[in-house]
């Protein structure tokens, strides 16, 4: 390591004093102009982690959802999946340490995870739209620089698009080629595939509005609209010409305030669906004909996709272990259609997708989704290679047909993380292969009202939680009055959950009524706020 250059380098990326950042499940999150030497950092952390598993490491710049304002950073592993829990560790450290102390920080990691310096190393970059993205890439290849390291640099891509290069370089091609042109190529072939089987005809069918939250999701659905058919008619909004990303857009504001962005124009009965910042998420809705608006959330799209799988499965009689893997935010008539309808093994874990994408590998298909929209479907390498060979030998036309159906599911989602233009497809694929409009989609179950709400307290660390964060264990008292409360409500529930980022406590309830859902909500924040030490005035109705 070259201590001198390390030094120089260094100087040039300042952190502000006092500033100390986390790496969370979202990377590094904050203000852009606070962010250059996180950026610097990072790009020497990707080349020590690509050093300590001999493997192309991913680094994205983007802030997703987050205002315009504001940028981050996160890392992707060898196979496309988020930076290992150790990791994030050594990511707050180096992020935090002190100008004179990082020398010695990068040492000890070394140490810790036995990183051999002397091996080669290989990052691959992309950022997002927003104004200092590309200032910031250039400070990660400052930190590569430094270390020696060879870079991709990538420039625009999706947040999904990069996890995807990644994986594909890692597995030596057997996964996709590391291009753009490789991601376009694999999916439109297979989603032609796929609803080449469709008899549906008509234009209303394949007719989609989508709104891109002013941000990448616009410039990379454009770059691929050429690889489609004439007939996939698809209407881009909010591309990031005239209005700031994210700003009363994408489908985190959608999801957040339950009506339509701005910038997109819904007629009655229309299908639309809105992408996140980064297009990593995705939600969809439409408008009745009396003008009331309707949400349809990463639940629903989760029961889908899973109502198509098992489908096939039960056609090509393999036996193949299927599951839905969701979170306590799951709507319960969601949970209850998927266990008693549909007889699909339902998984509830921690918040975090993560945690999820780690459930959802136990089975040969792994359905996950939070309610945010952000999911995707993985497959078992044992379910894979029988499907493929069912193609190839089944000599049953049904069995051999509905093998091909899964066959291209299997090449058309992105494995490697949630990714808004792969499941937008997968949706559109299963909508005109069974003939189903998006109020058909939608009328599947009614979800119960539900309400979420926030606390601010002193500390978030007072609230500790269990199964999956449905119930809480500390402070005392607490997980005892929520019960009461429940009780008061039909088909009730509620959980409180601290933040993983703010001193705030999250809360959700649900109910048989808006009313009662709200009330609830109202009742239990009271509570946290009193035995959980509550700032500022109680919560008001």
């Amino acid at each position: 390591m070259d201590s001198e250059a390390l030094r120089k380098y260094s100087a040039l990326h300042p952190k502000p004093a006092g500033l100390t950042l986390q790496y969370g499940t979202a990377g590094f999150r904050t203000k852009a102009e606070q962010l250059d030497h996180i950026m610097f950092r990072m790009g020497l952390l990707a080349i020590l982690r690509s050093k300590a598993v001999t493997a192309t490491i991913g680094i994205m710049v983007t802030a997703s959802h987050n205002p315009e304002e504001d940028n981050g950073v996160k890392l992707v592993d060898p196979l496309g999946e988020m930076l290992h829990p150790s990791w994030e560790e050594y990511a707050t450290q180096l992020a935090n340490a002190e100008e004179q102390e990082l020398q010695k920080v990068i040492t000890e990691i070394c140490q810790k995870a036995a990183v051999n310096l002397h091996k080669d190393a290989s990052v691959f970059i992309g950022r997002d739209t927003r104004p200092s993205s590309k200032k910031l890439s250039q400070s990660v290849i400052d930190g590569i620089q430094v270390l020696g390291g060879q870079y991709h640099d990538y420039g625009l891509v999706t947040t999904p698009q990069l996890h995807y290069m990644v994986c594909c370089q890692n597995t030596q091609g057997q996964y996709g080629k590391a291009t753009l042109e490789g991601y376009y190529e694999k999916l439109s072939k297979a989603f032609m595939e796929l609803i080449k089987q469709s008899h549906c005809s008509g234009e209303s069918q394949r007719r989609l509005k989508i709104d891109c939250a002013n941000g990448i999701g616009a410039l990379k659905l454009s770059e691929m609209k050429p690889y489609f058919p004439q007939e996939v008619l698809i209407h881009i909004y909010n591309d990031g010409t005239k209005e700031k990303l994210n700003h009363l857009c994408g489908a985190d504001f959608v999801k957040v305030h339950q009506k339509p962005p701005g910038g997109l124009d819904m007629k009655p009965n229309e299908r639309c669906c809105s992408f996140d910042g980064d297009a990593d998420r995705i939600v969809y809705y439409y408008k009745d004909t009396a003008g009331h608006f309707h949400l349809i959330d990463g639940d629903k799209i989760a029961t889908l996709i899973s109502i198509f799988l098992k489908e096939l499965l039960a056609k090509v009689k393999q036996n193949f272990k299927m599951a839905v893997v969701q979170t306590a935010y799951a709507n319960g008539n969601s949970t209850r259609y998927l266990q008693e309808t549909l007889k699909v093994p339902v998984h509830c874990v921690k918040t975090g997708v993560k945690h999820l994408h780690h459930k959802a590998q136990e089975f040969d298909v792994g359905v996950y989704f939070e309610a945010n929209g952000h999911g995707t479907v993985l497959f078992s390498k044992a379910a894979e290679t029988k499907i493929r060979q069912l193609v190839k030998e089944e000599k049953d036309d049904e069995k051999r047909e509905a093998a091909k159906m899964l066959e291209n599911m299997i090449d058309l989602i992105n494995q490697t993380v949630g990714d808004a233009v792969s499941d937008m497809l997968v949706i559109e694929a299963i909508l005109a292969l069974k003939g189903l409009t998006v109020q058909q989609w939608d009328a599947l179950y009614t979800d119960l009202p539900n309400r979420l709400l926030k606390v601010q307290v002193a500390d978030r660390r007072v609230i500790d939680t269990t199964d999956a964060e449905r119930r809480a264990l500390t402070p005392p008292g607490l997980q005892e009055k929520i019960d009461a409360l429940v009780k008061k409500y039909k088909l009730s529930r509620a959980f409180v959950r601290p933040s993983g980022t703010e001193d705030v406590v999250r809360i959700y309830a649900e109910a048989d009524t808006q009313e009662n859902a709200d009330a609830l909500a109202h009742e239990v924040s009271l509570a946290v706020f009193h035995l959980a030490g509550g700032k500022g005035a109680p919560p008001q109705l």
